[in-house]
């Protein structure tokens, strides 16, 4: 059987569990590619780390440049994490005649645009499925199963460890510093989670899924994001009060105005398949004019599903569907985008709303003027009465909008949260309607 040689720059977690795969189920990659994945070398800093994975003698290596000046080697998993040096490591593997197959989301959200015509230029391709959604194979449904399609919507839960945390803090009850340090404890959150649950990460995801679905040239940083880092267990009880699980939904969809794309915690009516997502799953609805609506749903992180998506795409990469693909789709071009993006202020939506406010009469007429003024109507309130234990001569007011522009509820709640008889931790967050 033919052998294609290939090489992994990076052994953490993702890289241990496609060194397990290649060496491990060689038969079953070999069956699927028509040859052999043959694993000639793993570069890593250290090669004395103990690792959970014995290598075939030679096959480790600290020193890049055995990658680079072996010519027999087509196909490099690029599996490390970051910016910099990792964009300088994937130009040196692309000039130095390499296909790069990688999960490395925020380097393809920052230079994917550099990296990709570098490669076109070069005669060479980037696969990347396994930088969004993990197992779940999105890349290559947008990109090539729905091309008969005009893909109108997509939304979904791009980012597992939020999405643990906020079921921890819906099923146990926990605040939300309790549900982060049993994330970090199972290895769903870093050291740092900032990047997961402040929205980033799911802004760079969705900027990757905006180019291909969309023709989007967009910077992850300018989609509005909100993430879940403040989010207080007291919404999720009202939330599900009132009929709903709160989410962090990424949203991108066509309208007339534009293309409108954000990330924000969400109320999800409890039923339908996002409100369902438990645990460090991601899901996505995409909706495509001729196939309708399609859903998604599985790990989209940990190490054998995101490896799963990384050898698959070795394999497309060493029997040359990859390349077919890349040149065809032209994916990641510096070129002008093809849509525009919706002003977020115009943006219309329902909002669920709750503040902290004085048990005093009046209370509600001077919200609602507030509301009013701004011309946010309200859909419906929720006020409980105060404990007779409670000491704190405070209660909790919680609404439910109809429809108004995203400004226009924003500037209503930071005005709402300087009356007097408003105390803080005012919150707003946006409301999925049915059919959206």
């Amino acid at each position: 059987m033919d052998k294609t040689k290939v090489a992994i720059v990076g052994m953490g977690t993702v890289g241990t569990g496609v060194a397990k795969l290649l060496l491990d189920h060689g038969d079953r990659t070999a069956r699927h590619a028509g040859r052999t994945l043959w694993l000639e070398k793993v570069v890593v800093n250290d090669i004395h780390k103990h690792r959970n994975l014995d290598l075939p003698a030679g096959v480790l290596t600290d020193r890049l440049d055995d990658v680079l000046n072996d010519p027999n080697i087509e196909v490099v998993a690029q599996l490390i994490g970051g910016i910099e040096p990792e964009r300088t490591i994937m130009l040196k593997l692309l000039e130095a005649g390499k296909n790069i197959v990688t999960a490395n989301k925020a380097l393809l959200a920052e230079h994917g645009g550099e990296l990709f015509d570098r490669a076109r230029q070069l005669g060479r391709s980037i696969a990347f499925e396994a930088s969004v959604c993990g197992g779940i194979p999105i890349i290559a449904n947008i990109s090539q199963c729905f091309s008969a399609n005009e893909i109108t919507s997509i939304k979904g839960i791009l980012n597992g460890t939020s999405n643990f945390i906020v079921t921890q803090m819906d099923e146990q009850r926990w605040n939300y510093a309790d549900a982060l340090v049993q994330a970090q404890k199972l290895g769903y959150a870093e050291a740092d989670p900032t990047m997961d649950v402040d929205g980033s990460d799911a802004a760079q995801k969705l900027a990757i899924l905006a180019h291909l679905a969309f023709g989007a040239r967009v910077h992850w940083r300018e989609i509005p994001r909100v993430g879940i880092d403040r989010l207080d267990v007291k919404d999720i009880y009202y939330a599900r009060e009132l009929g709903y699980r709160i989410k962090l939904i990424a949203v991108g969809r066509v309208t007339e105005a534009g293309l409108e794309l954000h990330v924000s915690p969400t109320l999800v009516r409890m039923g339908s398949p996002l409100a369902e997502v438990r645990g460090a799953y991601n899901a996505l609805t995409v909706v495509g004019d001729a196939v309708g609506d399609v859903f998604f749903h599985g790990q989209g992180a940990g190490q054998m599903p995101t490896a799963s998506a990384v050898v698959a795409d070795m394999i497309d990469t060493a029997v040359g569907r990859t390349a077919i693909t890349f040149r065809t789709l032209e994916l990641w071009s510096q070129r002008e985008s093809r849509v525009t993006l919706r002003t977020f202020d115009d943006l219309p939506g329902r909002y669920y709303l709750r503040f902290e406010v004085d048990d005093v009469p009046g209370v509600l007429s001077q919200i609602a003027k507030v509301l009013g003024e701004h011309s946010v109507s309200i859909a419906s309130i929720i006020q409980h009465e105060r404990h007779r234990d409670r000491i704190e001569p405070t209660v909790t007011l919680v609404i439910m909008t109809h429809q108004a522009p995203e400004g226009a509820a924003r500037k209503a709640v930071q005005q709402i949260a300087q009356l007097p008889v408003v105390h803080s931790g005012s919150t707003r967050m946006r409301v999925m309607e049915e059919g959206q």
